[in-house]
């Protein structure tokens, strides 16, 4: 017990000397061989992994051993109807055909301290499968971050009333993955950044996106903003607990 709490005191954030922080997440992860790239990113980069996916294992390992945070990236039901994959969660479920389901993802990404939704414009407006995505993520200690995929999410709502950790997508980097559009939506993070503090960015791994982030994440700290893990825009006592889980299992 007194280790623990000394690992607890030690691994408690220090003060910063950046005014504000981003957060990064790369999604989507796990299919194709070019995937990889993301191993070349900062290591406080987060990395967000598809269940059941040929590289999702191995990517989530080795990502996680040279310091990236990892994410179980969960398929959810869209509006549009595309198809959604393995670990697909829908509607149609009842509840413990749905918990199974869920389980079963986030034993397939080893080293998961979060998820966030893949899709989900549909399953996230409803209650009853957002109640059965957060109870499985309590007995999980993993937290959750909103993809925001629709605006009548009821995602958060559901996180707060079960007491999972939270946080929010603000931003989609690269739905234009022309220059000029990445350019236009880095802008807008580091603007975002500078007025709210804290944000959350959600990109991809195309490769026009890593070669931006890796010409032009040294402008942040130019504008006094700290790249972080998604876990270290928790609350100070929840983000500790995952720093200390992840020592542990390092060990």
């Amino acid at each position: 017990m007194r280790y623990f709490l000394l690992l607890l005191f030690l691994l408690l954030p220090s003060a910063s000397v950046f005014a504000s922080k981003i957060a990064i997440i790369i999604d989507d992860i796990g299919y194709r061989q070019s995937d990889k790239a993301v191993l070349s990113l900062p290591s406080n980069i987060t990395l967000s992994i598809l269940p059941h996916t040929p590289l999702g294992k191995s990517l989530a390992s080795e990502a996680y051993h040279q310091g990236n945070e990892i994410l179980v990236h969960l398929p959810m039901q869209a509006l549009n109807g595309k198809a959604i994959g393995p670990g697909a969660l829908t509607n149609a479920m009842e509840e413990a055909e749905f918990k199974s389901q869920l389980k079963d993802s986030i034993t397939s990404v080893p080293y998961a301290s979060g998820a966030n939704n893949h899709m989900g414009s549909l399953l996230t407006q409803l209650d009853d499968p957002m109640r059965w995505v957060m109870e499985s993520l309590q007995q999980h200690n993993i937290y959750f971050i909103d993809s925001m995929t629709t605006k009548y999410t009821r995602a958060g709502a559901m996180a707060e009333t079960i007491g999972i950790p939270l946080l929010r997508r603000e931003i989609f980097l690269d739905n234009d993955r022309s220059q000029a559009g990445l350019e236009k939506q880095f802008q807008h993070a580091i603007s975002l950044a500078h007025e709210k503090s804290n944000i959350v960015v959600i990109a991809h791994p195309y490769p026009e996106t890593i070669s931006f982030l890796i010409a032009n994440l040294h402008r942040l700290a130019n504008e006094e903003i700290e790249l972080v893990h998604t876990s270290q825009l928790l609350p100070q006592r929840v983000n500790a607990k995952i720093s200390a889980k992840r020592v542990l299992l390092q060990d």
